[in-house]
Order: C-alpha cells, then sequence, then structure tokens
C-alpha cells in the first residue's frame, strides 16, 4: 500500500464532500437569511482549504532522506497540521465577531431576518455529511498514522459541529417567531467558541512536535523495558526521544560488558534495534551508544 497515495484518496473524498457542502450551504444561508449558516459555509469553505494543505504537505513529507534532509521530510506533514489548526482559529474568530456584531444590533433595537426552513435542512444535511467524513477520515487517519489526516478528520467534526449549533439556532428562531430570531447569531457565537477549543488543541499537538518535544513518559518506560528484556544489557540512560512526522525517533546509551567481542556487541544491539521497530514502527530511528559496564 502507497501511503501517500492513500492518504491524497481520504482528502480527496473529503474536498469533494466540501466543495459540495460549502456551495450548497451558502446558497441555504443567503436565500434563508441565517447568519449561522453562512458562518457554517466559510467554515467548509475552511475545510476544503485545509484539504489542499494535507495535499500538498504530505506530497514534500513523503520525499526521502536527502543531503539537506538527514532525518527525512516528516515535519512537512506536522506544519501541515500547525496550518490547520491556524485556519480553524481565524475561521472561528471570524465567525464569534460575526456573531457578536449580529448580537450587539439586536440589543440595539434592531429587527434580525428570520431564517428559512431551506437553511434548517442545509445544517442537517451538513451534520450527517460531515460526520461520515469524519469517521471515515479519521478511521484511516490511523491506519496510515498520519497526523495531518486525523487532524483534517476533526476539521469535518468540528463542522458536523458548528452546523449541530446551526442547527439548534435556526430551528428555535423559525420555531419560536421573529421575537426569537437573536438564537441564529448566538449560535453562530457558541460554533465559534467550540472551533477555538478544538484548534487549540490541534495546535498543541503540532508545536509541540515542531519543537522536539518527547514522548510521552509511558512510551519512555517502555522503550527502557524493551532493551531490559535483553539480560545481558543495563543502565539505559541519557534517553531522548522525539516525533518527526509519522516516524519516531529514539536515542540511548546503554552498558554492556566491555570484554565482550565487537560482533557480540554489535548483534546484540542490532537485535534492540530491530525489536524498538517492531513496537514503535518499521521507520523508526535507533540510535544507540553502547558503553561498557562500570569496572570494565
Amino acid at each position: 500500500m502507497n501511503r501517500e497515495k492513500e492518504i491524497y484518496k481520504v482528502t480527496l473524498v473529503g474536498s469533494v464532500g466540501n466543495v459540495a457542502l460549502l456551495t450548497f450551504k451558502f446558497i441555504a444561508g443567503v436565500l434563508g437569511h441565517s447568519a449561522a449558516m453562512i458562518a457554517d459555509a466559510v467554515h467548509s469553505f475552511s475545510d476544503f482549504i485545509t484539504d489542499l494543505v494535507v495535499l500538498v504537505f504530505v506530497g514534500i513529507s513523503a520525499k526521502p532522506q536527502d543531503t539537506s534532509h538527514d532525518y527525512g521530510h516528516g515535519k512537512f506533514e506536522t506544519m501541515a497540521t500547525l496550518f490547520i489548526g491556524l485556519a480553524l482559529v481565524a475561521v472561528a474568530v471570524g465567525i464569534i465577531v460575526s456573531g457578536c456584531v449580529k448580537l450587539a444590533a439586536w440589543l440595539g433595537g434592531e429587527q434580525l431576518p428570520a431564517p428559512g426552513k431551506l437553511a434548517l435542512w442545509a445544517a442537517l444535511v451538513s451534520i450527517a455529511v460531515k460526520e461520515l467524513l469524519y469517521r471515515y477520515t479519521v478511521r484511516r487517519g490511523k491506519e496510515l498514522d498520519s497526523q495531518a489526516l486525523v487532524a483534517n478528520a476533526w476539521h469535518h467534526r468540528s463542522d458536523a459541529l458548528s452546523s449541530i449549533g446551526a442547527a439548534i439556532g435556526i430551528g428555535g428562531a423559525i420555531l419560536l417567531g421573529d421575537r426569537w430570531t437573536v438564537l441564529d447569531p448566538v449560535a453562530s457565537i457558541v460554533v465559534g467558541a467550540m472551533l477555538v477549543k478544538v484548534a487549540i488543541d490541534l495546535l498543541k499537538g503540532s508545536i509541540g512536535e515542531l519543537t522536539d518535544r518527547s514522548l510521552s513518559e509511558e512510551a519512555e518506560q517502555e522503550i527502557e523495558a524493551i532493551i531490559h528484556s535483553f539480560p545481558d544489557v543495563s543502565e539505559p540512560h541519557n534517553l531522548r526521544t522525539r516525533r518527526i512526522g509519522n516516524r519516531i525517533a529514539i536515542e540511548v546509551h546503554i552498558r554492556m560488558d566491555g570484554e565482550l567481542p565487537l560482533r557480540e556487541v554489535h548483534d546484540r544491539a542490532s537485535a534492540i534495534e530491530e525489536k524498538l521497530r517492531e513496537r514503535f514502527g518499521k521507520d523508526t530511528l535507533v540510535t544507540l551508544h553502547m558503553e561498557p559496564t562500570k569496572g570494565n
């Protein structure tokens, strides 16, 4: 299975869905006089843009190591995740500001237009389609170990959540009458706040990787346990870990009997590397520094 082609395939499926939805929602928002639905359409447009970001950066990240990138290009995929998070923040802030402006106008006595049923139908269709896209994309993202795909899946889920908020606001404004048309912009503000939370979570992960944050304490303890499983190896120390896109890098110092032949030490190091790759992926970068046990 070609990982890059599979990521392209999943992303293109999402792109087709986003283009169809943003067109439908924008038309429904304009004809249905719904600020929440227009905000939802803008969110779908941002989804489409992030699809393009994934396609571009995943193509770069799939390139093998070269003279200028000794560890490969994996962090370009992490950069794609960062850009998706930033795009989501920008969309969320825009939605919140727009909703606040309309809410202020309503508080000032302005009568807001009542949303139409077409906008409500658009929200309901969007909820169903985007939830299906989320489930498909997150499942494939985990199978392909692609952080960018998983991040993009959450973009689909956030769009589904925003459509739920829009549906509640639009439905409430329709059912309760003109006095409650304010529910439409209020719904858009709530949607924007949910999107900010999702964006912050995405940014935390990608910034952590770009700044070489270590793996979790549990993962590092598992690495040490694997090393300890070899009886002639002791005292793993100076352990350093990080992620490079969808790969993991492990550096560690270990001790062996200083009187052992070089061939035996080499074979033991190779066996440890193989076992670490079995657990953390065949592309895991492992660097072992062999030292003699104390007293040798």
